[in-house]
């Protein structure tokens, strides 16, 4: 696929969705000696994020994983949706699609394993971070220079934002705040 084809594609997107381990996180799983579990975010990705939820669209999170963590950034991102402890992210996609009026072709999202393939061949910009598993990046289509973590979601979002001219109006507004 060109680089005018992926521009084209990502120019139709209305929502960016998530999976967190590996995505918004590079992927390590750190517990404390009560099974409390923490992950490190990375802060250009979720100015990625937030530059979306600032130009209008619907950001959302679909995780297998249940985790106290992941809701406070979610919160702090202020996100659109999440869906957490997912043990099916096909049916949490068209939960969200139902309630925003979404299309595949309108949904842009980004996994790095197995569990998120049956999601990328559904939507319309199928994303991953570069140290996804070899099976997702074969079906992926907009493969990130970044590794999740790592700036991989910020990435992805500059790069819709640009397709859908917005991002030098938000950029803007960023720099020129007073």
């Amino acid at each position: 696929m060109t680089n005018l084809d992926l521009k084209y594609k990502a120019s139709k997107i209305k929502a960016a969705v998530f999976d967190v381990d590996g995505v918004m996180t590079d992927g390590s799983l750190t517990f404390d000696e009560n099974g409390a579990e923490y992950k490190t975010f990375n802060a250009k990705d979720g100015q990625g994020i937030v530059m979306l939820n600032k130009t209008g669209f619907v950001t959302a999170i679909i995780t297998a994983r249940d985790n106290g963590t992941v809701r406070h950034r979610f919160k702090n991102l202020c996100m659109t949706k999440l869906f957490e402890g997912c043990k099916n992210k096909i049916a949490a996609l068209k939960e969200l699609m139902a309630e925003y009026n979404l299309k595949y072709e309108e949904i842009a999202y980004m996994g790095d394993d197995l569990p998120d393939i049956c999601v990328l061949k559904k939507v319309g910009l199928p994303c991953a971070p570069a140290d996804a598993v070899e099976e997702v990046l074969t079906c992926a289509e907009f493969i990130c220079s970044k590794n999740g973590g790592r700036g991989a979601v910020r990435e992805m979002c500059d790069f819709i934002l640009k397709s859908t001219g917005k991002y030098e109006e938000i950029t803007s507004a960023i720099i020129n705040r007073e």
